[in-house]
């Protein structure tokens, strides 16, 4: 970070927020960590300032929405190329998420949705007209995610309470 380090609090407040950030006060958190409202929106506040807390969105099933297919596209691209691929990638209708990876050959996982094969294939296309490798295509069945257990005090300190 740059202003001030992380601190147990901060990541109190950052575990409360990845469980349910929509349904979770200030009031809730500064019960949890033991402060007050105003330093949990103060510290909020300069999570949000530090580029810690990048923003808020929804959880979205995509097969229950709609869109069945999940498909993880692993790429390579030129090294000193591929971060600044990242935003055109995003602009790829379909395209819902695009990782950096930093070892082996495939350096982009690029995530794309749709509701048939031909929503998806479009995807491919297009990275391979940005001049890009597509190595391997993965159907995902289901995708789950948690908050990160080093955030939660709880489980740094053994209190089960």
């Amino acid at each position: 970070m740059t202003n001030e380090e992380i601190d147990d609090v901060d990541k109190a407040i950052l575990y409360a927020l990845q469980e349910d950030a929509r349904n979770m006060s200030s009031g809730d958190i500064a019960e949890r960590t033991g402060t007050s409202d105003s330093t949990v929106r103060k510290r909020i506040q300069r999570l949000e300032s530090d580029g810690v807390i990048k923003g808020y969105s929804a959880r979205v099933d995509y097969q229950k929405s709609g869109y069945p297919l999940r498909m993880l596209l692993y790429c390579t691209a030129a090294i000193p190329e591929r971060g600044d691929l990242v935003p055109d990638i995003l602009d790829i209708d379909g395209v819902v998420s695009v990782q950096e990876l930093v070892t082996g050959e495939q350096n982009l996982l690029v995530t794309a949705v749709g509701e048939t094969d031909s929503d998806i294939t479009p995807v491919a296309q297009e990275l391979l007209d940005m001049g890009l490798t597509v190595a391997d295509e993965v159907l995902v069945r289901s995708h789950e995610t948690t908050p990160f257990g080093k955030f939660n005090s709880k489980t740094q300190t053994g209190d089960d309470s």
